[in-house]
């Protein structure tokens, strides 16, 4: 898997721009000659590296079969840091950017049966997964939500495809989404995924709770509550490729100290969310604080997000 220091940036024009609903513009992305791009899955995001410093994370959520372009939709934030506010306000048709990625923290598995929660923009990397599922001939449902009808992306395209197999459930209309009842049991060979906001995400922990490991898969947007640092004392981190060796102390992160010492890391989040950050681990235990990895990932010890991970031990040696 490809990590912080090793993966690289394409640079892609914006092929067109739309408004998709209430706040959500999608964006269309290739190159001019419409040279086959990097591969990916559904799940899968890329890092949108725009002026001034700032990379946002963004879903996929074209066509997979398409080689030459990338779509994304991306929500004007409220409270946006610059990047959804650029993107509605300055992206235009023709202008190039930056793009690195594209990687998968949200992988699609095999199922017998799938059951798709979406809210608000949280839709974007369950539309490649519907394609997917529907080409392989899987059973599936869609449960998809937010505030008002106008503010759901896609939503009538969905409908419009797939018919009854989508349960559209605006907030103003009709309540929260009913997860328990639409989720059930959880019989087996059913798979479970959710992206959408913390309280939508806390609902379907709290309903699948009992379920087998693996079957409930979910994407936050906002990082979830951790217990404090195993070490509240300093660190030293060892950068292997460059030689230099730095101290992370308890009110800095090592993405920082890192950066510190003149070492370029591409960050996006900064929560443990999205991947952008992750870096090799060669020697040392970190204390794993994303909310990325699994546990069998965190147990092999050999990678880690450096904007929130910290050590559990003197030293880490990174691949950096």
């Amino acid at each position: 898997m490809p990590t912080a220091a090793t993966r690289t940036q394409l640079s892609l024009t914006v092929l067109d721009k739309r408004r998709e609903s209430d706040g959500v513009v999608s964006v269309r992305l290739g190159q001019e000659d419409a040279q086959r791009l990097p591969d990916w899955t559904p799940g899968a995001h890329i890092d949108l590296i725009l002026p001034g410093g700032l990379t946002r994370q963004y879903s996929l959520c074209g066509d997979r079969w398409d080689p030459a372009t990338y779509r994304i939709a991306v929500l004007r934030e409220s409270a946006s840091r610059g990047g959804s506010a650029y993107v509605h306000d300055q992206l235009s048709p023709g202008d190039n950017v930056l793009v690195g990625g594209p990687r998968n923290n949200f992988q699609l598995v095999p199922a017998r049966d799938y059951r798709f929660v979406a809210g608000g923009i949280g839709i974007t990397p369950i539309l490649p997964m519907i394609q997917a599922v529907e080409r392989l001939g899987s059973s599936w449902t869609l449960l998809y939500g937010g505030r008002t009808r106008a503010s759901l992306a896609f939503a009538d395209e969905l409908t419009a495809r797939y018919g009854d197999r989508v349960l559209i459930h605006p907030q103003d209309e009709f309540g929260l989404l009913p997860v328990a009842d639409f989720l059930g049991s959880g019989a087996p060979g059913t798979v479970a995924y959710c992206c959408g906001p913390a309280p939508l995400l806390a609902a379907v922990d709290a309903h699948t709770a009992g379920w087998r490991a693996g079957s409930v898969r979910t994407e936050r947007f906002v990082a979830a509550a951790t217990e404090p640092p195993v070490r509240s004392e300093a660190f030293e981190v060892v950068l292997a490729r460059s030689g230099r060796s730095v101290r992370v102390t308890p009110e800095c992160s090592v993405l920082d100290a890192v950066r510190d010492a003149g070492v370029p890391v591409l960050s996006s989040c900064e929560q443990g969310l999205c991947g952008t950050c992750e870096t090799g681990v060669l020697e040392g235990t970190p204390d794993h604080r994303d909310t990325l990895l699994d546990d069998d990932e965190r147990r092999q010890g050999d990678r880690m997000m450096i904007c929130v991970s910290r050590s559990c031990g003197d030293r880490l040696v990174l691949d950096l």
